[in-house]
């Protein structure tokens, strides 16, 4: 056990340093080509972020067998989203309360309203399509249709989103590789450093996943734990600290556009996937789960919409809403 938790500490380090190398790299690259931040957060360091996420479930419901293999995928699937828009949002939240406190930054959140509000409204419809096709699960050949729509929809956002308007990236630090290794800074560079982040989060958060998947039998947690809470929380540590470190930098919308973003993508391809190869039943807590991420997309839309903007504390929510969840998890498991 000792073992474990040594590597799930050194597994955590693996991602907290690649995520600081990724976000310096995806800002010089979205520099490099005059992208928006609405390109970069949503789209470019979304997709990027999202490979953990979107293998793990991948993996166990293709080469796992079993009813089980298949139950915890499709908790891994829906966990993502739920994971991002309650236990994302109150990370995002904190972190400016504790920057705030620190002096670092201003209370106030910063954010382009029309990509932030894209994302959820995209988010919405997808996953609220993608939720109700539990409905018709026996129903294969419109389960496929709607599957095949998802996919071919991100094709829509990603048109809309790159098309849109957004602010251009302004201050950006020199790129880490070139300042190490004396080199100059040019696309090869930049895109060798941006590889490289990527495979470490990905090695990373394997390692990371592998461990407390251990830690957590060797404790006894079940499959339900396993798939809705402890796996979700793993796959979504880059996203989380990638927010935290351009919170702390006051590029809010790139903060925020990261975990909305990535809310979309997982709203189309893995869910996609889980519906073709899966019966894709949603019940009990993990339809709940699904329910709640939906819930919460709806109450931070609203808020933005009728505020004209974006206040910590409704982020801080998602909290409150992921706690209450867990809380039911706890009762479910006795």
């Amino acid at each position: 056990m000792i073992t474990d938790i040594i590597l799930i500490l050194l597994s955590l380090g693996i991602i907290l340093i690649s995520c600081f190398i990724f976000v310096n790299a995806i800002e010089l690259f979205g520099k490099t080509f005059d992208l928006h931040q609405g390109i970069i957060g949503s789209i470019l360091a979304a997709i990027g972020t999202a490979l953990p996420e979107t293998i793990i479930p991948i993996l166990a419901i293709l080469f796992a067998k079993g009813s089980r293999a298949h139950a915890i995928g499709i908790g891994a699937i829906a966990g993502a989203p739920f994971m991002l828009a309650t236990l994302g949002f109150f990370v995002t939240g904190a972190a400016v309360l504790i920057n705030t406190s620190l002096k670092k930054r201003s209370f106030a959140m910063c954010i382009d309203r029309t990509i932030i509000s894209r994302d959820l409204t995209f988010f919405f419809i997808y996953y609220g399509i993608a939720v109700s096709a539990t409905l018709y699960r026996d129903i294969h050949p419109l389960k496929l249709l709607v599957a095949i729509a998802l996919v071919f929809s991100y094709a829509i956002y990603l048109k809309i989103t790159i098309h849109g308007s957004g602010a251009d990236m302004e201050e950006v630090e020199p790129l880490y590789l070139t300042r190490f290794f004396k080199l100059s800074t040019s696309f090869f560079s930049i895109t060798l450093q941006l590889a490289g982040s990527l495979v470490l989060i990905v090695a990373g958060a394997h390692i990371f996943i592998n461990y407390l998947d251990l830690l957590a039998r060797t404790l006894g947690a079940s499959p339900l734990l396993l798939s809705l809470i402890i796996t979700p929380i793993a796959t979504e540590l880059p996203e989380k600290m990638n927010s935290v470190i351009w919170i702390g930098k006051k590029k809010d919308t790139l903060a925020l556009g990261n975990i909305t973003g990535g809310m979309v993508f997982q709203s189309c391809f893995p869910v996609a996937f889980g519906m073709v190869f899966t019966e894709w039943n949603l019940r009990g807590l993990t339809l709940v789960s699904a329910l709640c991420a939906l819930s919460m997309t709806l109450f931070v839309l609203f808020w933005i919409k009728i505020r004209k903007g974006l206040h910590p504390g409704a982020l801080l929510a998602g909290g409150a809403l992921y706690g209450v969840f867990l809380l039911g998890v706890i009762l479910k498991m006795r």
